[in-house]
């Protein structure tokens, strides 16, 4: 394999002034976090030293990172009528996200996660998705700089979203689900972890595509090659829960403001870690400007 250059942050890139809007659809769970010694084996029972209960789902973990970091956000999801889903949308609110758009229906109870954790901050995870099944697009889409999309609510959605917008469109392609050609096509940017990346070869044609490989880095893909590798940021790590979708509303942000791929890599790094070092599904988060500025630490280094 050819060895690529893996450039630390360009100055003459930065800073960015002004923040693209979001409008992200996908799901919104309750997550409820059990603290393990380690993860139970098949048929083992083990006792957890803590429990806690926070928001979650990949689209409102993906939205309230992108508000933490300064972008103003638009949610489009569905939850329960019910108290999850009361809690859900008091917490995006709190969060800075809008929620006019959230639906909230006597139809199915809101999406529940049953999460546990380890000592070492690695995690299993089972979703029941409930009212993130009946996730439609609105009538009238709002006027946004970026649609942000994921996989937990029904693919055909997605398509249907991206169809109809004439925004920046990122896809986080998780959980591995196929989409449309003339989505992938549409599509600016994709974000998909390694598994994802060997699930989905289809994405091998597509014009951009990030894949993670946790402590490994990640990569920029360009019809199939690969162009940029950035490493990963050391941190203390406590929970990886959420960290992916801190790292996929940072990237998001830095590609549809025009940084380029080094870069945009480096600030969703410094972004990533700083996620893993936060307990919660949703780590508190400085504004983007401050990774930005984090980011021109990191080191060159080859592939």
């Amino acid at each position: 394999m050819t060895a690529l250059p893996v450039t630390a942050l360009s100055a003459t890139a930065l800073p960015v002034t002004a923040l693209p809007s979001l409008t992200v659809l996908g799901s919104i769970n309750v997550d409820s976090v059990l603290r393990v010694p380690e993860l139970p084996a098949p048929g083992e029972t083990v006792l957890a030293t803590e429990r806690r209960t926070f928001l979650g789902g990949k689209g409102a973990n993906q939205a309230v990172a992108a508000a933490r970091l300064g972008a103003a956000v638009t949610m489009i999801g569905a939850v329960g009528a019910d108290p999850d889903g009361a809690f859900s949308v008091e917490q995006l609110r709190l969060a800075g996200v809008r929620t006019e758009l959230v639906l909230q229906t006597p139809a199915a109870p809101t999406g529940t996660a049953a999460i546990t954790v380890d000592g070492a901050g690695e995690n299993a995870i089972a979703v029941f998705p409930g009212a993130n099944d009946l996730v439609a697009v609105p009538v009238s889409m709002p006027d946004t700089d970026v649609l942000l999309c994921q996989l937990e609510v029904d693919p055909a959605v997605v398509e249907d979203a991206v169809a109809r917008s004439d925004a920046f469109v990122a896809i986080n392609a998780a959980p591995a689900r196929h989409l449309a050609s003339a989505t992938l096509e549409r599509a600016d940017l994709l974000v998909v972890n390694e598994l994802e990346w060997a699930a989905l070869p289809e994405l091998a044609r597509c014009r951009r595509v990030v894949v993670t490989a946790g402590s490994s880095g990640a990569s920029v893909f360009e019809h199939g090659r690969r162009m940029v590798r950035v490493p990963s940021v050391r941190a203390e790590v406590r929970n990886t829960v959420g960290a992916g979708d801190a790292f996929t509303a940072a990237a998001t942000i830095a590609f549809a403001a025009g940084l380029s791929a080094e870069d945009a890599l480096a600030v969703a790094a410094h972004v990533g870690a700083a996620a893993v070092a936060d307990e919660a599904s949703q780590p508190a988060l400085e504004p983007f400007a401050s990774y930005t500025a984090r980011a021109a630490t990191i080191a060159p280094t080859t592939v």
